[in-house]
């Protein structure tokens, strides 16, 4: 474990969970907020904050966009694709995003080994490229939580580890430790934005519990959800000041076996389940955030028989209906052997995410191919609505118009052409 030494003693105090809610969008909570300005900390007023008529508005643009698409661009909005482990753009790659013009590119270290200006050449090379097969800019998304999960070997500042922040909370006070999150991470978007990059796959806004501690390991806030929840919207609204979005995760959580490797179960009653996921339920209900991921964890409370991404009744009826979250809901890796093990096809679990709610799905280019066929093939075949793909484009355009990734009138002449 890379965590403090006060860490294992603050883990096995008791679990608090916090109740009432933050008022005001994007904002700390009140009593929060006062001790942030009684200190002498200004908090910025400029943030990328979109209320619901706006929020509206990009998605009745985003609904006319998605209509002037064929089904092979809108699934292909609903890709999250890994590149080829270089960095540099290969005439292989420039082919498969001519025929898939992926929704989004999610970047790795050895795709960010260069300069500044390497990468940021390499960003624009990529993006502009798909803007031009598809007319949609993509998402360019990387992995940016701070500490043991850094993409970049030179020319971008290690982020602190979450968990560091719990720590300075005991030492030094909740309010420093939550106006240092979300300076680094303002700090952070700036260098992120810069290169190009304008999703963030952070923060983790999971519980460090005694279950999921080998997992984790110092990737979340610490042990209490109360300062789990603030901790991870200063984190949201650091990124958001500087125009980068944030993909929370890994909904509702994760165990402790690595899902990269073997299918993991949170066990427990709905009442368990509910004051865990608390993090996200007021992050949801406090901030408009524009994508969550979910994680591929098994939760027989809600389903017994179904990963979370592959479940309808986690993503459309708890994470939809009860907790009320309208964004974009990604999946991570399906060919993870927490799906792949149980005998799920990554084309399989592609088109059973869809028909979930899910509405993007990372993928690799040695499967891409064969999840946009599997996916076109569905809705031919009337296993996936068609409805179902546009209204996932729909939430992805949405989201890119809110952040401006791209601009509609000029998208939408460029796709009628």
């Amino acid at each position: 474990m890379k965590t403090g030494m006060g860490f294992l003693l603050l883990i096995v105090l008791p679990m608090f969970v916090c109740v009432g809610a933050c008022n005001g969008k994007n904002r700390p909570d009140p009593d929060t907020e006062e001790q942030l300005l009684d200190e002498g900390y200004s908090i910025p007023e400029e943030r990328v904050e979109v209320k619901a008529p706006e929020i509206d508005r990009f998605r009745e643009q985003a609904s006319q966009i998605a209509a002037a698409m064929d089904d092979r661009r809108l699934a292909a909005q609903c890709l999250l694709a890994g590149f080829d482990n270089t960095a540099f753009f290969t005439d292989a790659m420039k082919s498969l995003l001519r025929e898939i013009p992926s929704g989004g590119i999610m970047l790795f270290k050895f795709n960010l080994t260069g300069s500044k200006d390497e990468i940021r050449s390499f960003l624009n090379d990529i993006s502009g490229f798909i803007s031009d097969a598809s007319g949609v800019p993509p998402f360019m998304a990387v992995d940016h939580e701070g500490g043991l999960v850094h993409r970049f070997e030179q020319g971008v500042s290690r982020l602190p580890a979450p968990l560091s922040f719990w720590e300075m909370a005991q030492s030094e006070g909740e309010a420093a430790a939550l106006r240092a999150v979300e300076d680094k991470a303002r700090l952070g978007g700036e260098e992120l934005r810069d290169l190009g990059i304008n999703l963030n796959l952070a923060p983790v806004a999971e519980v460090l519990t005694l279950e999921n501690q080998l997992f984790l390991e110092t990737r979340a806030y610490g042990p209490d959800p109360d300062f789990v929840e603030k901790a991870a919207s200063a984190f949201i609204r650091g990124m958001e000041t500087s125009g980068v979005a944030c993909a929370v995760k890994h909904f509702p959580g994760n165990s402790g076996e690595d899902p990269h490797h073997k299918t993991s179960e949170i066990l427990g009653d709905r009442q368990t389940l509910d004051a865990m996921v608390q993090p996200f339920r007021r992050i949801i209900k406090n901030l408009d955030i524009p994508a969550l991921m979910v994680s591929h964890v098994v939760v027989p409370a809600i389903d017994p028989l179904r990963n979370a991404s592959l479940s309808p009744a986690l993503i459309s009826t708890w994470l939809r209906e009860e907790l009320g979250f309208s964004g974009i809901v990604l999946a991570d890796d399906f060919s993870m052997q927490s799906v792949a093990g149980r005998g799920i096809t990554a084309e399989e679990a592609a088109v059973q995410a869809l028909n979930a709610g899910v509405d993007m799905i990372m993928c690799w280019p040695s499967n891409m191919t064969s999840l946009h066929r599997a996916i076109l093939r569905a809705v031919n075949e009337e296993r996936l609505p068609r409805q179902r793909l546009l209204e996932a484009a729909e939430r992805i355009i949405a989201e890119k118009l809110r952040y401006g990734i791209m601009v509609p009138g000029e998208i939408l002449g460029e796709i009628l052409q």
